[in-house]
């Protein structure tokens, strides 16, 4: 039992946001740029691993109460069917860049020959699929109660309130961002940016097959974008956020009375008043020089700087106007993360603070 408690110690520190965002990030870059994760053998071994620690944590009973409530199994089996699909993809993305490092062609381009007819060969793996689903929702829904609460009642608010799965990311953000720059511009930026992703890279090589190598920039954003920005948010909200929305490790009790000091502190009272010992000015511009001239830095500089360091061959191959929407589009979808991070390890609110204007980053 102490060795159990040990480890379970272990995986509740390992849990907390400062360190579990980070280590995840980690771990995907070190796959993706790894061979072994992505062939049949290391794909069963990650699968497997992953079932083992969920069966093994189902007999803890905080553990349990959280991943086995009706709202919370689906996202369960998101984190299964994410993985596989993931692995799916990059196995043929390495098993292409293989052949191609061979002198072969991709495996699309031999399958391309293979044509079948979708009467009947389509419609009848359809009707199946059709079948199949419709079979596991029905015991879905015997075995599984729906996760239906009383009448609103606003004297007896639920602790917490969480949004529905799909917006937990967004609930998320909201922590950490003001209403309107999480709930507008950011989701406005990140479809724009999927939108502006044909426009943008216009690299011919890779398309129609799967290719890790052509794209391995590309690929890397995308995943830390859906990955690390979405998907670990949505587990962060699903299972790591308890009442009054403290976190909690896997196998920790959520306990209502938890209490957790909120020392905040934005970058304006950090300069003025612990750096130069003096009271904040009156005078809003004044004020946030420190914020608005780092977001300057990072918004104007940073791309000039690096289109000539690190991403000039993107800046090259790109153009001018390409490679800066790009940029852009890319710093403002980092600033999240940092914003969440300072968060997390420094108490940081907002970088700029001016609320005359409801303007905070």
């Amino acid at each position: 039992m102490p060795l159990i408690h040990f480890l379970q110690a272990i995986v509740n520190f390992v849990c907390k946001p400062q360190y579990f965002v980070p280590l995840v990030a980690v771990v995907l870059f070190t796959a993706l740029y790894s061979r072994w994760p992505w062939t049949g053998k290391g794909g069963a071994t990650i699968m497997i691993s992953v079932a083992v620690f969920f069966f093994i944590s189902y007999f803890d009973p905080n553990f349990r109460k959280v991943a086995s409530a009706p709202d919370n199994v689906p996202i369960v089996g998101m984190i299964f069917i994410v993985l596989f699909y993931l692995w799916y993809a990059m196995h043929q993305a390495k098993e292409n860049d293989a052949r191609i490092a061979q002198g072969l062609g991709p495996n699309e381009g031999s399958d391309s020959y293979q044509k079948v007819f979708s009467w009947p060969d389509l419609v009848y793996i359809e009707l199946i699929c059709l079948l199949l689903v419709s079979a596991l929702l029905i015991v879905w829904s015997i075995f599984l109660k729906a996760p239906l609460e009383e009448p609103a009642n606003p004297t007896n608010s639920p602790n917490p309130a969480k949004a529905p799965w799909y917006f937990l990311g967004l609930q998320e953000m909201l922590v950490y961002f003001d209403p309107w720059l999480a709930g507008v511009v950011l989701p406005s930026l990140i479809i724009v940016g999927l939108m502006a992703i044909p426009y943008i890279d216009v690299n011919p090589k890779g398309n129609g097959y799967f290719t890790f190598k052509e794209r391995k920039w590309e690929i890397s954003i995308f995943l830390l974008g859906f990955l690390i920005f979405w998907i670990v948010l949505i587990f962060l909200g699903t299972f790591l956020r308890g009442p009054n929305w403290n976190f909690f490790g896997p196998y920790e009790y959520w306990d209502p009375n938890k209490l957790e000091p909120l020392n905040n502190i934005n970058i304006s009272e950090l300069f003025w008043v612990k750096l130069l010992h003096t009271g904040l000015p009156h005078f809003f511009l004044l004020r946030e020089v420190v914020g608005l001239a780092f977001m300057g830095l990072y918004l104007v500089v940073l791309p000039v700087v690096l289109s000539r360091t690190l991403f000039r061959r993107f800046y090259e191959k790109m153009g001018p106007m390409r490679y800066y929407v790009g940029c852009l589009l890319l710093l403002v979808m980092l600033l999240m993360p940092m914003k969440m991070f300072l968060r997390w390890t420094l108490n940081l609110k907002y970088i700029v603070a001016i609320p005359e204007f409801s303007f905070n980053i």
